[in-house]
């Protein structure tokens, strides 16, 4: 394949990828994070959905490693120690519903009850969101530090962003 040949693919994956993005709720972070992954995507919308539950099941990993180390820090309030357990609980929950999210995705295209499946699928990550935001809710009322709050807060806002889009991204499978 000529590079001119390429270039060409490369910007029609591009394209597909920010057209999908643009009927999400978060389009630059959906851009972002999948556009990297241009050419394993090609124009496959059941890639996208997959590549896009993987992203955010990773960036999740990532997460729950922050809030845990968070979680460990010395000189931590009760309360302090309290939310940051809750939201390494809340995060461990969002992995494994991820986890089973991606193994449903993967099944999707051979199974014989897509409906019911992609309704499950959708449930779940919709649980994500809310368990994602319960997270954050711990804070009204609390006497919590700036660092705390901002490491919690950023890890989880970016999650529930992903998890958004996934959401989004759902609507335009074919089941």
């Amino acid at each position: 394949m000529s590079s001119s040949s390429f270039q060409l693919l490369a910007k029609t994956y591009k394209k597909f990828i920010k057209s999908a993005c643009n009927s999400t709720t978060y389009p630059k972070v959906c851009y972002k994070a999948l556009s990297p992954s241009a050419s394993a995507i090609k124009t496959d919308t059941n890639k996208l959905c997959n590549i896009a539950l993987s992203f955010t099941l990773n960036a999740t990993y990532n997460a729950s490693s922050s809030i845990d180390s968070l979680s460990k820090m010395k000189g931590l309030s009760p309360s302090e120690k309290e939310i940051t357990h809750d939201c390494a609980e809340t995060t461990g929950e969002a992995i494994d519903e991820l986890e089973k999210s991606l193994k449903t995705l993967a099944n999707l295209q051979g199974s014989d009850h897509k409906a019911d499946e992609m309704n499950d699928l959708k449930t779940w990550v919709s649980a994500i969101l809310t368990d994602e935001y319960t997270c954050t809710d711990e804070f009204d009322g609390q006497k919590v530090s700036k660092a705390v709050k901002n490491t919690i807060n950023k890890s989880v806002l970016y999650l529930a962003q992903l998890t958004s889009n996934c959401l989004a991204l759902f609507n335009l499978l074919d089941y």
